[in-house]
């Protein structure tokens, strides 16, 4: 299985371009072009985990946290971390890919999971992105309509929710009158003409719509097809920031407080304070640094709200209106590599592949505590 389609299977799912302006998801060093033997999966690169994938005859590696954030100056590989694993990963041909903000913003990305290890149900996004949407409506006769169609749902338009070639069509009259210089579909050049066509409406991401446009262009019958584009200000169904959902019944604060414990697999948990009679079963969460989506958390009705990096001042602002919990940035964010694996399993499968896919049997978490200090 070629590395690009394991790209493209995670893009899929999580496009680059939904990442934050300033990220740097996608090809971190290496190649897309060659096979992939087994893919190797952890929350970000370290001298361990790359070792134990080269262990594992890995030779794509899979980071949610990106190694280049910022231009490189130089490659110094005796004494800058960053250049040292970079030469390590040539050395084996190794090739490093990274989905970050654009894995926090999709559905089933970061919160989701996070939401789900939790056991909330009913998920839906915090809050929705916006104006990311287009509706583009193209004319066209009624025998290419099922062509023209598809030409769209294969680049990506259609889908909504989770539905997916979404279109609504209906029939009309277009008219129309080429110059002589015009070969057109239907009737004669210079002759005034009136056809039966349908009108096909289709929604589709910023980020497809220029293939989309062009996909639909290569199938259509008319020289100058005509077509519409409408930016939408709807919310995306798709993508968006943090999770919300509910637990199956009420928890006590020191209960919840005990089941994030649990389900995260962690000892180390940050709260406020609050009130200790307060019912816990409308929960949301946010994947790492999340804290700044906490007013948004309590307009939603939201019991508590569980993310990581969280300032001294925002505990102070969520004391007696939710129980704010910091669960740590790792913690938060590690169980989404189950759910990319799941995703590359299935790509794997449907590739009629040999490749199997590993996560990181160590960590990567660079935060420590230290508990029960004795006295010297």
């Amino acid at each position: 299985m070629l590395k690009k389609i394991i790209s493209q299977c995670i893009e899929e799912w999580a496009p680059k371009d939904i990442a934050w302006v300033k990220d740097n998801p996608g090809l971190q060093a290496g190649s897309l072009a060659d096979e992939a033997q087994n893919i190797f999966l952890c929350l970000e690169l370290t001298e361990k985990a790359l070792r134990e994938a080269i262990k594992k005859k890995s030779n794509f590696i899979f980071t949610h946290h990106p190694l280049i954030f910022q231009p490189l100056k130089r490659l110094d590989t005796q004494n800058d971390k960053i250049s040292g694993l970079i030469e390590l990963l040539f050395q084996h041909s190794i090739t490093l890919y990274s989905a970050h903000t654009n894995l926090d913003f999709t559905k089933h990305g970061v919160s989701f999971q996070l939401a789900k290890t939790l056991g909330l149900k009913n998920i839906d996004f915090l809050e929705h992105q916006e104006n990311l949407r287009y509706k583009l409506v193209v004319f066209v006769p009624e025998e290419s309509l099922s062509a023209v169609s598809e030409a769209l749902f294969t680049q990506g338009a259609g889908k909504t929710g989770e539905y997916e070639k979404c279109s609504f069509h209906f029939k009309g009259e277009g008219t129309f009158r080429g110059s002589m210089n015009t070969a057109p579909a239907i009737g004669k050049a210079g002759s005034f003409e009136k056809v039966s066509e349908m009108r096909l409406e289709v929604v589709v991401d910023k980020w497809n719509l220029n293939n989309a446009v062009s996909s639909m262009l290569k199938v259509h019958p008319y020289e100058e097809p005509a077509y519409d584009i409408y930016q939408l200000a709807n919310k995306n169904q798709n993508y968006g920031a943090g999770a919300i959902g509910s637990l199956d019944s009420e928890m006590t604060d020191a209960g919840f407080l005990s089941h994030v414990q649990h389900s995260l697999k962690t000892e180390n948990l940050k709260y406020s304070a609050g009130s200790r009679e307060r019912k816990i079963q409308k929960v949301a969460v946010c994947g790492g640094s999340g804290s700044d989506m906490l007013n948004t958390a309590i307009a939603k009705g939201a019991d508590a709200f569980v993310t990581a990096d969280v300032r001294y001042h925002t505990f102070q602002d969520a004391d007696e209106k939710i129980l704010l919990i910091d669960a740590g940035h790792y913690e938060t964010e590690f169980p989404v590599l189950t759910e990319v694996k799941r995703r590359l399993d299935e790509e794997i499968k449907r590739q009629k592949s040999d490749n199997k896919v590993y996560i990181y049997s160590g960590t990567t978490n660079p935060v420590h505590f230290l508990i029960n200090i004795g006295e010297e």
